[in-house]
């Protein structure tokens, strides 16, 4: 299939690029991984098309103050190849080779993977996981939105409807800081059927500050609070029966095949966060 018609527009500045989203049905172009298969299969029709690309500022990533910053135009291959990722963010590091392909990777952009925010996708959780933060510029200027506060329900954010993601941010990794991540796709590069991305904080022999962000079994990237506090006691058994996901069935398995699998993966990723050393 062809997309329907639609005008271009490539912006000149992001204050340009707020302005045209003032337009009806305007939508933004970055990598373009899941817009332009939408628009081909016609399940997106908008009047147009603001292409971001080559704006400055959107671009990079750094470190300051103990905070990691990733442009949201940053490719997810620039983020795969960077020492400061490797080093200071490494939940994402370890996440970035499960993305969908290398070709997909070469193009799809960090900011677009976050605000398309598919249940299913691994940087969504991962930042969930680390308790970052996303910043979204709009008309009023810049502000940062915690990612708790962010993904709001399925392919839905805490986005105002003239407001880009600019950044996400957040915090550089610690000598005491453990990750875990894991996930089962039916082919690798497939959305995962379920998966788990983790950090915690190394306290003596066991952990504090657990957090356990499941993707794929619900409608945004979840929080396992109760699974959380039992593996903080280093009892694995009591998290894997603490956890109270409800996921619903979908093409992929059963909203029971995805709870058990969710209990696979927290013994792994327990595993995980007892063998990191950063």
């Amino acid at each position: 299939m062809k997309p329907a018609p639609f005008a271009y527009k490539k912006a000149r500045s992001l204050d340009e690029a707020v302005s045209l989203l003032a337009e009806k049905d305007a939508r933004l172009l970055a990598g373009g991984q899941s817009l332009i298969a939408t628009l081909n299969m016609r399940l997106s029709s908008p009047s147009l098309l603001i292409d971001l690309n080559g704006l400055n500022g959107l671009n990079g990533i750094t470190l300051k103050n103990n905070v990691v910053e990733i442009g949201a135009l940053t490719r997810h291959a620039q983020a795969e190849r960077s020492e400061i990722i490797a080093r200071h963010a490494p939940l994402i590091a370890r996440a970035l080779p499960h993305i969908a392909h290398p070709a997909i990777r070469n193009r799809g952009t960090i900011g677009g993977s976050i605000a398309y925010a598919d249940p299913a996708a691994e940087l969504p959780a991962c930042l969930l996981a680390l308790g970052g933060e996303v910043v979204a510029t709009g008309p009023k200027g810049a502000r940062r939105i915690a990612a708790e506060d962010f993904f709001k329900g399925l392919f839905e954010t805490a986005l105002g409807p003239q407001e880009i993601v600019t950044a996400i941010r957040v915090p550089a990794a610690i000598a005491q800081t453990r990750i875990g991540f894991a996930e089962l796709a039916r082919r690798h590069g497939d959305y995962a059927v379920v998966g788990l991305a983790a950090s915690a904080r190394a306290a003596g022999r066991g952990f504090a500050t657990v957090r356990l962000s499941f993707f794929g079994v619900g409608a945004t990237p979840l929080r396992a609070k109760k699974a959380e506090t039992a593996l903080e006691r280093s009892d694995v058994d009591a998290a894997v029966a603490a956890l109270d996901l409800e996921p619903p069935d979908d093409v992929q398995a059963s909203g029971a095949v995805k709870r058990h699998l969710a209990g696979v993966l927290l013994r792994r990723v327990a595993k995980q966060l007892t063998e990191t050393r950063l």
